[in-house]
């Protein structure tokens, strides 16, 4: 429903980016809390250079499966488990305040909430709430009708159909708004869904079709025309697939950094007309637009004559009821799920104040976030957290100085980059309140509507504006952090800064091998595959030697074929192309975070706390992160939509790299994890 900038492709995330995830003070509700690494949570009779993760975790994967209504459960979970009850207490007491004041941030919060969780008057409407989009939408007559109704539904926030379209710096010119439109038009998780013809893929084929089959008869279309209704739709949708670029090509700024004149761009695709469809979208006044794929907009521009007007009405009519599904009465709701189910895998669905109280944060996640705020952030959480972004800052600047493979030419920029890192923490210093945006406490979808309208207007509302450099691409609950390469800034919502990232009452080890290798992955996502060409001031720009480059390129490689080797699920592996930014986020920031610590007294000391040295405290800290559990479906998914590596090589892809590693745990040749010191990759 919502819709909003494709900022996600544009940040550099330290969790998975498919899912929000939230968190709260959990310290409360977590075992062995005060000893902050806890023995009866690892398998000691394991070897920790035999298999690290086990050794870490072992007793605790094996008494935490997944719950049923989860595809997943580990550190994150626990912490997203617990504030989201923390975020419904807030909801809950917003809603049911009558004394809150019209237009105050109480007020609106709550009556959004409440009428979320009106099930009983939502039920009532079923699909009433999109009766008149679906008869436009399937009344369309021509491609120039089509458009229109492309770029109706883009501007009301009702769903984006065809193709991306969204406002974002211009990666060559930092200070400058521009339109950008990418690739899309699909509906499953990734092109390769549509494009192999393995069980898996046809199994989650199959599913895909029952649900597109399943919306349109709950609208009262004939059984025989809803099937037939799926088939086309998914061979509409395969054929946008077939001109989509892989995840690991979308990967590369430069090769998705494509600018028009749009009037050039319109000469490209002759049917359709950018000026005309632009102004329909609420842009005027911009001659030059951003294309991350223009071939997939030169193959669209034949679909849409070489596709009969009913097959688009179909198309069409199926972006507003898939976008609207879970929001509309039990049954759309219901048959949302199952879909998710072939997905994912998830036993049951999540109950509906969690669903809803994770879509308030989704949607005005900046007044909820203000009430957050109030309640959970501590400031001298804040001050603590940047007095550590600092020692990191610090700990970067030592290792940049002392890489062997770079030369002094390289290094002066690496560092005018590390020393222009904008660290956001916390939570905005400018609330967005979202004004003129109307929420009543009866009207549930026209809430959803409102603020999907206003979310877009609001994007587009930044064209010929200055960059907003306030901004922020979380929301204060979310336990996740970011980095922005256009920004280059390093940002720390509220949320993350709980245990076990961190907790004031933890010794220094906890924290650096937690919320300091979470600084330290966002500082290294400015000098990863990607981030690394983009200079200080966030422009795509080089700023390496031709030499030093081709060193980077190589050491990368290596890391790349490390990941590679991983198997996650019968023959699949992970992805090293695809999770490198993030793997070398992993080395660099684990590494850096090392640095810093052993600047502490407990990192220059040997003793020991709860049986356990400084520095094996520091690993144990890092592993607990990454622990968890996964639905065979899910971690199917992941592998091919997440740029993250699972948990598991998350925890051991970094420290099998860092002699410190070695020295903390004592592993020696012939272990399973160990790598001789010449094999060691050595990025940051």
């Amino acid at each position: 429903m919502k819709n909003v900038s494709n900022w996600k492709n544009h940040l550099r995330l330290l969790l998975f980016g498919a899912a929000a995830l939230y968190g709260a003070d959990a310290t409360a509700q977590q075992k062995g809390k005060d000893q902050f690494i806890d023995k009866s949570n690892m398998d000691m009779s394991v070897k920790p250079g035999d298999d690290f993760y086990t050794y870490a975790s072992g007793a605790w994967l094996k008494s935490n499966p997944v719950p049923a209504k989860e595809t997943r459960w580990g550190s994150f979970n626990l912490l997203r488990d617990f504030n989201i009850n923390a975020v419904k207490e807030i909801l809950a007491e917003a809603a049911a305040d009558k004394s809150a004041s019209n237009g105050s941030v109480k007020k609106r919060v709550g009556d959004f909430y409440a009428s979320a969780m009106d099930s009983t008057t939502i039920d009532k409407l079923g699909y009433k709430p999109i009766k008149k989009d679906l008869k436009r939408a399937g009344s369309v007559k021509d491609v120039n009708a089509i458009l229109n109704e492309v770029a109706y539904q883009k501007s009301k926030g009702i769903a984006s159909p065809m193709f991306g379209f969204y406002v974002g710096q211009d990666r060559k010119d930092v200070n400058t708004m521009i339109p950008q439109l990418s690739q899309g038009g699909t509906t499953l998780p990734d092109r390769d869904y549509y494009l192999k013809d393995d069980a898996r893929s046809k199994k989650i084929q199959e599913a895909y079709k029952t649900y597109i089959t399943k919306l349109f008869a709950l609208t009262g279309t004939p059984a025989a025309k809803a099937q037939q209704n799926a088939e086309t739709i998914f061979n509409l949708e395969k054929k946008m697939a077939e001109a989509q670029m892989a995840r690991v090509e979308m990967r590369d700024p430069y090769k998705t950094y494509n600018k028009f004149a749009v009037t050039d761009l319109s000469k490209t695709t002759p049917n359709i007309n950018w000026n005309s469809l632009m102004a329909k979208m609420k842009v005027t006044g911009e001659d030059t637009i951003l294309v991350n794929n223009p071939k997939f907009f030169t193959e669209l521009n034949g679909l849409l004559t070489s596709t009969p007007t009913a097959d688009w009405q179909t198309y069409l009519q199926w972006n507003v009821l898939k976008s609207s599904a879970p929001y509309l009465s039990t049954p759309f709701v219901d048959a949302n799920f199952a879909y998710a189910q072939a997905l994912s895998g998830q036993k049951v669905q999540t109950p509906r104040w969690q669903r809803m109280s994770s879509l308030t944060d989704n949607t005005i996640g900046e007044l909820l976030g203000q009430l957050y705020v109030e309640k959970h952030f501590k400031p001298e959480a804040k001050a603590r957290m940047n007095e550590l972004i600092d020692n990191l800052i610090k700990a970067y600047e030592i290792r940049i100085n002392n890489l062997d493979w770079m030369s002094a030419d390289t290094k002066e920029k690496a560092l005018a980059k590390l020393h222009a890192f904008t660290p956001k923490v916390g939570y905005p210093d400018k609330w967005k309140n979202y004004d003129g945006l109307e929420i009543k406490r009866n009207a549930f979808f026209a809430n959803l509507r409102n603020a999907g309208e206003w979310g877009y207007n609001e994007m587009v509302s930044q064209l010929g504006k200055p960059v907003d450099r306030t901004k922020w691409g979380m929301t204060p609950p979310t336990v996740n952090a970011y980095y922005s390469p256009v920004m280059n800034e390093i940002v720390f919502p509220a949320g993350i800064l709980q245990f076990p990232f961190f907790d004031p009452n933890a010794d220094d080890a906890v924290n650096y091998g937690g919320i300091g290798a979470v600084i330290g992955h966002e500082i290294s996502h400015g000098f990863d595959d990607s981030g690394s060409q983009y200079d200080k001031d966030g422009t795509l720009r080089n700023w390496w030697t031709e030499e030093d480059l081709a060193k980077f390129k190589e050491k990368a490689k290596s890391l790349q074929e490390q990941y590679d080797a991983y198997t996650v699920l019968d023959t699949i592996h992970v992805n090293g192309k695809l999770t490198l930014g993030e793997n070398i986020g992993d080395l660099g920031g684990l590494n850096a975070a090392y640095e810093a610590f052993k600047m502490t007294e407990q990192g220059k000391s040997n003793e020991k706390i709860d049986g356990f040295t400084p520095d094996q405290r520091f690993f144990l800290s890092w592993a607990q992160v990454w622990r968890g559990n996964i639905l065979p479906e899910a971690a199917a998914q992941q592998i091919v939509t997440d740029p993250h590596s699972p948990g598991q090589y998350r925890t051991i892809g970094a420290p099998v790299n860092m002699d410190a590693w070695y020295e903390a745990f004592n592993v020696k040749p012939g272990d399973k994890l160990y790598k001789a010191p010449e094999d060691r990759i050595r990025l940051w």
